[in-house]
């Protein structure tokens, strides 16, 4: 690929008056890290990051930032500024220098200098493609360690032996950078990320760190196999316990003459990229579901007598695993109640379509999880190998949509039209046999579809 470096940065306006203005003050400003990359990539960017040079004090800077905006600082001894405008995101950072002082993300100990010249300060960063700097004033680019070449040959390199390994969180950015851009790992970086996977270090990130780079993974690849592959080949599978046990679990060859259900998962990954909502937070929910819509093949797949390999309720087993992987990746119980429901019902959809069921079965569907969102990972699971058939999947998937759409519950689900209080206000009094009422009178709303004063009126006759 052919990257051209007589291109100007596309800066923002405002950030052209804050160089401008930090100039003035004898500050000199470089952009650097993923903008600089992006921009050079043709990739839109809204996050700036800018090295200041010549300047040990973080006030001064502040003072000229806040002209701009409001600005938070990210601790004194990092030298970080942040300035967000809404539009736009800014870190501004002292050059410095670091140094490991412990096993955790933070044991670091951050030496700002402001003799340092950029090849120096250049140093702490992880990989050449992320280390290229934009010197606005001169129009030119800075690149001390050949990031550039890098780049135009889609390769991904790390800097310095010694530094790359103080932090295991850049085997996860390797993941991820591999993914997004479509680049080869350099061999001795590769080396030096299984190093740092054999040597246990990675136990010691935060798992919100680790979120956050899968997000990027899933967010912005085109094709996020490439990465989870590199996650088998450095071993990182290990920490993964129930995607680990997926390499190697077999599969009917007629529905997945793809392979075991590690390639299948990925393929599904794959598809799910060309699905996405613009929706971040759903996108991401729907990944996951997908990466673990087969986590429970493992503990029910056999082989019969005729030679057919079956995984029956695998859909309710995954359940467990489920929890158990994404527990190990965030706190947020409301996203992992998101994922469990599309894990549990992922064949529902095409299930309802095979059996030509009625309305009721997809109002029932619907109590259950978004059927928009299913369908989605029912689509990607169903295209996601490398059946002949897969016109079917479209099918399956459009019948199953229009009528939840004709109901008008494809998104929200069907709401009971009895509650609690209607029961309150016959007269009764809360008890456990209220969820037996209520279930009751769903039953009435769904297979009968009677009105709510027709409900009231059985729930009358038979419970008073």
């Amino acid at each position: 690929m052919f990257i051209s470096t007589t291109k100007k940065i596309n800066i923002p306006n405002i950030l052209e008056k804050i160089l401008i203005s930090l100039n003035k003050a004898k500050i000199k400003p470089i952009l650097v890290g993923g903008c600089v990359r992006d921009s050079l990539l043709n990739i839109p960017n809204k996050d700036f990051d800018i090295e200041l040079f010549n300047c040990n004090n973080l006030d001064t800077v502040q003072k000229i930032l806040e002209k701009f905006g409001s600005v938070k600082q990210v601790g004194k001894s990092f030298g970080v500024l942040i300035l967000d405008t809404g539009t736009y995101h800014f870190d501004f950072a002292l050059a410095r220098v670091e140094k490991k002082t412990g096993n955790g993300h933070k044991d670091f100990e951050v030496t700002v200098d402001s003799n340092l010249t950029f090849e120096e300060a250049s140093l702490r960063r992880d990989f050449t493609i992320n280390s290229i700097g934009y010197d606005y004033f001169e129009d030119n680019y800075l690149d001390p360690n050949e990031g550039l070449k890098d780049l135009e040959n889609r390769t991904l390199r790390h800097i310095k032996d010694e530094t790359f390994i103080e932090d295991p969180l850049r085997v996860y950015r390797a993941v991820q950078f591999i993914s997004r851009f479509n680049l080869t790992i350099d061999k001795k970086t590769f080396s030096l990320c299984k190093q740092l996977v054999e040597d246990d270090e990675l136990k010691y990130l935060p798992k919100e760190r680790v979120y956050e780079e899968f997000k990027k993974l899933f967010l912005k690849s085109k094709k996020p196999s490439m990465g989870f592959n590199l996650l088998k080949d450095l071993g990182v599978l290990e920490y993964f316990p129930e995607l680990k046990v997926l390499v190697g679990c077999i599969q009917d060859k007629e529905y997945h003459p793809e392979g075991d259900v590690w390639v299948h998962t990925l393929m599904t990954l794959d598809e799910m990229a060309k699905y996405k909502t613009g929706n971040e937070y759903r996108d991401l929910y729907l990944f996951y579901a997908l990466l673990c819509h087969d986590l429970g093949k493992p503990f029910c797949t056999e082989v019969t007598n005729e030679g057919r390999v079956t995984s029956h309720k695998h859909e309710a087993l995954g359940v467990e695993p489920t929890i158990n992987f994404l527990s190990r990746l965030t706190d947020e119980k409301k996203f992992i109640e998101k994922v469990v429901p599309l894990v549990k019902n992922h064949l529902t959809p095409f299930q309802l379509y095979k059996a030509e069921s009625s309305l009721k079965a997809v109002k029932r569907l619907s109590l259950k999880c978004s059927i928009e969102d299913l369908c989605i990972v029912c689509l990607a699971d169903c295209k996601g190998r490398t059946i002949p058939d897969k016109d079917k999947c479209d099918k399956a998937i459009s019948w199953v949509l229009e009528k939840a759409r004709e109901l008008n519950i494809s998104d929200e689900g069907l709401k009971p039209l009895v509650q609690g209080r209607d029961l309150i206000s016959l007269g009764m009094k809360p008890s456990k046999e209220f969820k037996d009422i209520l279930d009751y009178a769903l039953n009435l709303q769904i297979d009968e579809s009677l009105e709510k004063e027709e409900i009231l009126k059985r729930i009358k006759l038979k419970f008073l």
